[in-house]
């Protein structure tokens, strides 16, 4: 209950969820609550709900970040590359497993280094956080397209798709990294200093230069744990896909926003936490589910839904605060 009254966007998400769990449940009948649906289900969203993380993180700092799908494919895209470059046909099981993960970390590196630029250009050279991640958006697509000849990459060992695709239980392995990955960037945000120094500079980011923080390794720092994020969203994509490609996830640009915003992160900065931004995320699965009943559904129509959201989310909130002023 002092959660609660601490938290009252998360209390109104924990409604939210009901009422769309109410309404699935109504909608799709015996389907929604059958075990099978769930695992479906469970299996679609880690991809999405880590570059969510990403986006809040950068949000909470004042700014945002445009490039973490194209910088989670490019991840993938170079460690699939140095996987294939190193792994020889008469290679040992051991050896195969040994590899495929110096693949994957090979990813995260890059994620890595993608978000310690996007960090750099944003605090080093003072660009608006918008357009640098607007510009490594193309650059980090652009090289994914050259590294790739513009199709898709495959041929990788079956023993990468079936890890990636195992359960253990009946929880998914990708929902695993998910949830231990919203972990440690939740402990960050609510149990460290840079998880308060981070909110202090999304609040005030010209008073903290006055406090002695050094706003360029904050912002830096904050950028690269969002780039790991993106490295591992690119992991699990490459093996639900058994292939990495440029463009793959490219809508999940705007989900990750609007599950940001909709967790409680403001986009004005200083506020928010990644518990909301998860269950956000549930909620917005659930979503996707009702949408997957309508088969012949186009894409353009989903993108309608999702922005269309995000401006209801953005509204309300504004509501919200205006309403809050007022009481004060």
């Amino acid at each position: 209950m002092k959660m609660f009254t601490r938290d009252a966007n998360f209390f109104r998400l924990l409604i939210v969820f009901a009422i769309v769990f109410v309404i699935c449940s109504v909608l799709q009948g015996g389907k929604f609550l059958n075990p099978g649906n769930f695992s479906s289900m469970m299996n679609q969203f880690p991809e999405y709900g880590l570059l969510a993380v990403g986006v809040g993180l950068a949000l909470m700092i004042g700014g945002i970040d445009l490039s973490v799908v194209y910088l989670a494919n490019l991840s993938s895209i170079i460690g699939g590359k140095f996987l294939l470059s190193v792994i020889k046909p008469e290679a040992s099981e051991g050896t195969v497993m040994l590899l495929i993960f110096a693949g994957f970390l090979v990813a995260v590196l890059v994620g890595a280094a993608g978000g310690a630029l996007n960090g750099l250009l944003i605090s080093g050279l003072g660009i608006p956080a918008i357009l640098a991640t607007l510009g490594t958006q193309s650059l980090f697509w652009g090289f994914g397209v050259v590294l790739t000849g513009g199709s898709s990459l495959s041929g990788f060992p079956v023993q990468l798709t079936s890890m990636l695709n195992s359960s253990i239980g009946i929880i998914p392995v990708t929902v695993i990294i998910f949830i231990a990955a919203a972990l440690i960037a939740g402990l960050i945000v609510s149990r460290t200093m840079l998880g308060r120094q981070l909110k202090m500079y999304g609040n005030n980011n010209t008073a903290t230069e006055f406090t002695g923080l050094n706003n360029l390794k904050l912002v830096v720092t904050t950028h690269v744990i969002s780039g790991i994020l993106a490295g591992l969203s690119g992991i699990i994509m490459w093996g639900r896909y058994s292939s990495v490609k440029a463009d793959n996830g490219a809508a999940y640009t705007m989900q990750a926003i609007l599950i940001a915003v909709m967790g409680g992160v403001s986009p004005k900065g200083g506020i928010g936490n990644v518990q909301g931004i998860v269950l956000a995320v549930l909620i917005i699965q659930m979503v996707s589910s009702v949408l997957n009943m309508f088969n012949n559904i186009p894409t353009a129509c989903r993108q309608i839904v999702w922005g269309g959201l995000l401006l209801i989310v953005l509204i309300f909130n504004y509501m919200v605060n205006e309403n809050a002023k007022k009481k004060h």
